[in-house]
């Protein structure tokens, strides 16, 4: 048996069959892609910030394990609020038991629940929200646009939110993107609490919608990095969970090929996929990776693979595995 960390060790003892021989055989073609000098793009739906992967994370950016990231807004902004107010989030792992009078009261509080966790609003939204007001208002009086990245890693450069901290800044992956200035993609940014924040600047007619760059610049953004970056190999498509933090990314390369006809664009050359998502209701997110060939995303010879279960648990197994940990 090769020999790994504690982590890998003990995935390539135990991890025979199932799901957990797919997270192994997923994680041995991970390593292999980056064996052989081609890079890798992660995709984070879901409440994963919340859920703390930075602790892992962060690491694999330092690392360069990964050249770029395409997530939620949500993602985006809430790896912040780990690394602003964690000290202030509250658990509640009864969460199933809830009743809606319970719920209205965590409300009451400020207490905003994603599933087992509850975000408070004063410490975590408003205490960015006041600062990264100041940078948005500074850019727009200079007539600069920016992604909407770009404006959160100006904020933690800035070194304003480091009166703040209450996580060692080492399992924040926001910034230990910002420090490598890694390529990051936020489609629907605008569905997100900083986005609704924004938004609510724009109807005051205090900041102009243009003041942030679209999906679309997003978009285009991604077709010159790609076209950049692959290759005649391609780049590797690491998929967290379904939803638009995958579904845009991985539409580049049809757009390419199909619609600007680059025809020596490359396909995506890995292919991975963390989901709990079924197959059965028409769901993108819950197709198996071979759909993705008819559409122009994925070759024939890519490797594929999906592991059918909960990504709070098996990513950073799979991180650890790639770390040495």
């Amino acid at each position: 048996m090769e020999n790994k960390g504690p982590i890998g060790n003990f995935m390539l003892e135990h991890y025979k069959h199932f799901n957990a021989a797919a997270l192994v055989d997923a994680a041995k073609g991970y390593e292999q892609h980056l064996a052989e000098g081609k890079k890798m793009m992660i995709t984070l739906a879901g409440a994963m910030s919340t859920a703390e992967l930075g602790k892992s994370l962060a690491e694999m950016i330092r690392q360069d394990k990964v050249q770029i990231i395409s997530c939620t807004g949500a993602n985006l902004e809430e790896d912040l609020m780990n690394l602003v107010a964690h000290n202030h989030y509250e658990r509640v792992p009864h969460y199933r038991d809830l009743t809606p009078t319970e719920e209205w009261d965590l409300l009451e509080r400020g207490l905003n629940r994603v599933t087992d966790t509850c975000i408070p609003e004063e410490e975590a939204f408003r205490r960015l929200q006041a600062h990264i007001f100041e940078i948005w208002k500074e850019a727009e009086a200079k007539g600069e646009r920016y992604y909407p990245h770009e404006y959160m890693y100006k904020l933690l450069r800035s070194g304003v939110l480091e009166q703040y901290y209450e996580i060692d800044p080492k399992n924040s992956w926001m910034l230990a993107a910002a420090e490598k200035n890694l390529p990051i993609v936020v489609p629907g940014w605008e569905d997100s609490t900083m986005g609704n924040i924004f938004a609510s600047y724009c109807v005051k007619g205090e900041l102009q919608a243009s003041t942030v760059k679209s999906g679309i610049e997003y978009m285009t953004f991604l077709a010159d990095w790609y076209t950049n970056n692959a290759g005649s190999e391609g780049i590797g498509f690491f998929q967290i969970g379904g939803g638009i933090a995958g579904d845009f990314p991985i539409c580049v390369v049809p757009m390419l090929y199909q619609d600007l006809e680059r025809t020596d664009t490359p396909f995506w050359s890995y292919f991975c996929q963390i989901s709990d998502s079924t197959t059965s209701y028409g769901s993108y997110s819950g197709a198996v990776p071979n759909e993705k060939i008819t559409w122009g995303k994925l070759d024939i010879k890519t490797p594929k693979f999906i592991v059918e279960s909960d990504a709070t648990i098996v990513a950073p197994l799979l991180f650890g595995y790639l770390l040495g940990w």
